[in-house]
């Protein structure tokens, strides 16, 4: 039978039963209300009427209150005649009332008076007598017909109560545990539940997907063999350090390149935890620390000595995630970690630096020598020149500062690239560091008729930095602002304090910087594609090595046409 044939039955039947307990209630007990009520209307009453006549009887019929009294009664007493031969014994009562009337000191009459009261109230109270057996009858046949259906009731629940729940539970519940099997990717397994029933059906189906799930995977199994060895030799052949971890930091595989770095053999690495591994290796060690990628990775190259030579190498961590089937989250699986070996462009890069810093250096004293015989030329001891010649002078001045400029930024970032940067950091005021930034752009600023506007909270810390160093960044913001600022804006330069640190900001008006540039803009020689203004591309990228390297934080906030915030903080 099936599951919803069952639960209709089952829960119709019930319900039919409940009905019937309900209706049978009602029937015996609106029965019971009218034998009660007809007791009360009819027997009743006429005992309190034959009481009533009893006592103005026995007061003083010649009395008028008693006469009117019992005459009343009489009265009542007529109009609620119910039972056989009641109404003759009223009648009679009646006529030995008027004879009494008649002959008030006759005693014969108030015996026949009282005779007939009693045979009144026998008979009510045996009628009274008669109607509670019928109740009682009435009372025991709704209390056998309410525990009859109850009762069937009460069976009906306990068999559904019993085998219902389990009929359905049952089966789901072994359901569930199979599906579970099967995701585990054990293929083998069956349910055991048959019938005819929505279960057989739906354990039919399921038998019949496992089946073929399994021959699937048994016919798929040596490709994927063969599939994992392929990318097992492909990794193995990279001349990159490879190395595999799980989410748990289990060790999948390593590369020969890997283990020659790392000094192991592939037997004690494969299937040891990462972090077991690094208590006694510190590359691995290294390699592992900081595995909850952030968006930004360390890009800093590790330098390691191998094969009797020093190498350096980027790591790069991969963070593996799939969504797995039937789901929409992504799971993290595991990390990929990559050395790449970056030696020969480091060398490279040394070499540049060295060039770098040889040439601006041997660059400098002639260029300072031109500034000097510039200086000369312009002196009035050495002779008058002529309006050409002035401007020729002008036009060699402007292109000696932009090439010593050039140079001594060269020079800067040669003295970052090597290390040999030397910074005094102490505590500095910052009110100081600002106005020498102002005193060496208020010419420029003047020049270009534009307003610089200054705020800065009051009672300011001191903060921890090179003085020297921290007033060069802020001289180069307030360059760039006022180099793309429109004649006669103004440019707002703001000091504030916070918990821990001090914030400084430059803000201009100009045409602001593009989205797609703004991660851009301290990278080295970088200038935004289309900008007229001419400069090295330098400037900003000291900047953000200058400040970082006293442990501060620098950042640009731009908007198309709203102009562009450059700013910076340091600790206190």
């Amino acid at each position: 039978m099936r599951i919803k044939t069952k639960l209709t039955l089952g829960v119709g039947l019930l319900f039919l039963f409940i009905i019937m307990l309900a209706v049978i209630g009602t029937v015996y007990i609106n029965a019971l209300n009218r034998d009660t009520q007809n007791i009360l209307v009819a027997n009743y009453k006429t005992l309190e009427y034959s009481r009533n006549m009893l006592i103005a009887l026995d007061e003083d019929i010649t009395d008028t209150k008693s006469r009117i009294k019992f005459s009343e009664n009489l009265t009542k007493q007529k109009s609620n005649v119910t039972e056989i031969g009641e109404k003759e014994l009223t009648e009679k009562l009646s006529v030995d009332f008027d004879k009494l009337l008649i002959a008030p000191k006759d005693s014969l009459l108030y015996i026949s008076i009282r005779k007939d009261l009693a045979d009144i109230m026998l008979l009510n109270m045996q009628a009274i007598q008669r109607k509670s057996d019928v109740a009682k009858q009435t009372a025991s046949e709704a209390t056998w017909w309410i525990a009859l259906t109850g009762t069937f009731c009460f069976i009906i629940a306990f068999v559904l109560l019993v085998n219902l729940p389990g009929n359905i539970a049952n089966p789901i519940k072994e359901l569930t545990e199979s599906i579970k099997q099967i995701a585990a990717k054990k293929y083998s397994e069956r349910v055991n539940f048959e019938g005819h029933n929505e279960f057989g059906e739906l354990a039919q189906a399921f038998n019949i997907m496992a089946k073929k799930l399994e021959e699937y995977n048994n016919s798929n199994l040596a490709k994927l063999l063969f599939e994992k060895k392929r990318i097992e030799t492909l990794i193995d052949n990279q001349h990159d350090p490879v190395i595999g971890l799980d989410e748990e930091k289990l060790i999948l595989f390593v590369n020969g390149a890997a283990l020659k770095i790392l000094g192991m053999k592939k037997e004690d690495l494969a299937g040891k935890f990462a972090q077991d591994v690094a208590v006694t290796n510190d590359l691995m060690r290294l390699l592992v620390q900081g595995l909850v990628i952030s968006d930004k990775q360390d890009k800093k190259p590790i330098k390691i000595y191998a094969d009797n030579k020093e190498s350096y190498f980027e790591k790069e961590v991969i963070p593996i995630s799939i969504a797995p089937t039937g789901e929409k989250e992504p799971k993290q699986i595991g990390h990929f970690i990559v050395l790449k070996n970056v030696t020969s462009f480091k060398e490279l890069d040394y070499a540049k630096t060295n060039f770098i810093a040889t040439i601006s250096h041997e660059l400098k004293t002639p260029i300072s020598t031109i500034k000097a015989s510039v200086q000369l030329l312009e002196n009035i001891n050495t002779g008058s020149l002529n309006d050409g010649q002035k401007q020729l002078i002008e036009s060699i001045k402007d292109d000696s500062n932009r090439l010593l400029k050039i140079t001594s930024e060269l020079l800067n970032l040669s003295q970052v690239e090597t290390g040999n940067v030397q910074l005094t950091i102490q505590q500095s005021d910052s009110s100081q560091i600002l106005q020498y930034a102002l005193d060496a752009v208020k010419v420029q600023a003047d020049q270009k008729e534009v307003g610089l506007e200054v705020k800065m909270d009051s009672d300011l810390p001191l903060v921890k930095a090179d003085a020297e160093k921290t007033a060069w960044v802020l001289i180069n913001f307030l360059t760039n602002a006022i180099r793309y600022s429109q004649e006669k804006s103004r440019v707002v330069i703001e000091v504030k304090k916070d918990i821990d640190k001090v914030t400084f900001s430059v803000q201009d008006f100009g045409r602001g910087i593009e989205s797609r540039y703004r991660d851009k803009i301290f990278t080295r020689y970088f200038q935004i594609p289309g900008s007229n203004k001419t400069g090295t591309g330098l400037g900003l990228a000291i900047s953000k090595e200058f400040i970082e390297a006293q442990g501060g934080k620098i950042w640009v906030d731009s908007e198309i046409g709203e102009g562009s915030k450059f700013s910076f903080a340091l600790g206190t």
